[in-house]
């Protein structure tokens, strides 16, 4: 049928977050580490490595998240568990420091 087209558009095009098999989308790391002005260059492959990072830090914290919550018997996850199970790791913790996760109470020290 003229005039209609499959999904996804030609078979040949896929975006580049598609291409690297990434959920965070890599057009949106490239405009942010543009807008931010960190180098005065940027290769190709920065925006897919910082959506690769993100990907995987979100995947670890939800993760630990997960595991709050059947602990404590939960079968949703809320800001809470998220900030209890970045406080918890060791390595999470560190990057999570000076971080401020919305709707959770404040962390005891």
């Amino acid at each position: 049928m003229p005039g209609k087209r499959g999904r996804g558009g030609s078979p040949g095009r896929r975006s580049r977050t598609a291409r690297a098999e990434r959920s965070c989308s890599v057009s949106h790391m490239e405009r942010l580490l543009r807008e931010g002005h960190y180098a005065q260059r940027l290769s190709s492959s920065a925006p897919v490595s910082l959506g690769a990072i993100i990907q995987y830090l979100t995947a670890r914290v939800l993760e630990r998240a997960g595991h709050e919550a059947q602990n404590s018997g939960r079968r949703r996850l809320t800001p809470e568990l998220v900030d209890v199970a970045a406080r918890n790791n060791a390595l999470l913790s560190g990057f999570f420091s000076t971080s401020t996760i919305s709707q959770a109470a404040p962390a005891q020290h």
